[in-house]
């Protein structure tokens, strides 16, 4: 039975995986988005989600316990920085994980990783949205006949008189 082994362990000794993970990470946060095969995208989302979540509050202690999981100052200071500020008010569910097909060689199947508050086509169109209400009646047809009623509505008017 395998219970409590919700860890994927990819194929990899623990020494290997853990380094995956960092490298992966590094990557992740110094470019915003990156592409890797399914497991390790979703490996790498459980990996993340919670360093991203210490990163809200910046303390030197908080700065330690995500350095000893990345290993990499450069990261540290892009996601203290930069990212931590941006999701500040955002409850969890930091990264978005994309099926972008399946690789040519061996038909894996690829993810596309990514920060959600980072995806500027994203936050684009969403506010798009929000701006604008599309109708699916022509607003030409409507003012002319707006325009045919008003003259007649005067007309009777007058007539009343």
């Amino acid at each position: 039975m395998r219970h409590n082994k919700a860890i994927n362990h990819l194929g990899r000794k623990s020494g290997h995986r853990k380094a995956m993970l960092a490298n992966m990470a590094s990557s992740l946060i110094q470019h915003k988005r990156i592409t890797t095969t399914l497991a390790k995208a979703k490996a790498l989302k459980m990996y993340m989600e919670p360093l991203i979540t210490k990163s809200k509050e910046d303390t030197t202690h908080s700065r330690r316990i995500v350095f000893s999981y990345l290993k990499n100052k450069e990261a540290i200071k892009e996601l203290f920085g930069t990212i931590a500020p941006k999701i500040s008010d955002r409850p969890g569910g930091y990264l978005r994980v994309l099926h972008s097909g399946f690789r040519k060689g061996d038909a894996a199947d690829m993810a596309l990783v990514e920060f959600v508050d980072f995806n500027e086509a994203a936050l684009e169109a969403a506010s798009k949205k929000e701006e604008k209400k599309a109708t699916r009646r022509s607003r030409a047809k409507k003012a002319a006949a707006a325009k045919e009623e008003a003259p007649e509505a005067q007309e009777t008017k007058a007539e009343e008189e």
